[in-house]
């Protein structure tokens, strides 16, 4: 699964785009480098019902924002993308390919 696929994964069992999620994290103080993964799993967890996994996937735009490493873009994979910039404004208005 793309990291991307993650996101609207999360999107679509919460109801919330990532970057609602992200508004949300900051507001609960976790927000930059230096936010607790373990809490922010957490409360994923208790507040959304999210699985370790997906919730990593927002630690990692929480901490660190929407760019992620190159190394799976364009290849093909299971694990492409298709950018290395995700899309967090959710998946009704994203662009098309």
């Amino acid at each position: 699964m793309s990291f991307q696929a993650y996101l609207d994964a999360i999107e679509a069992k919460t109801g919330l785009t990532p970057r609602q999620l992200v508004a949300q994290a900051r507001d609960h103080g976790f927000d930059g480098p230096g936010a607790k993964a373990g809490e922010i799993v957490s409360w994923l967890k208790e507040d959304h019902g999210l699985g370790r996994g997906h919730a990593m996937a927002l630690v990692h735009v929480i901490r660190n924002g929407p760019t992620i490493s190159g190394q799976h873009v364009g290849s093909g994979g299971v694990h492409a993308d298709a950018s290395t910039e995700l899309w967090l404004d959710g998946v009704a208005s994203k662009p098309g390919p």
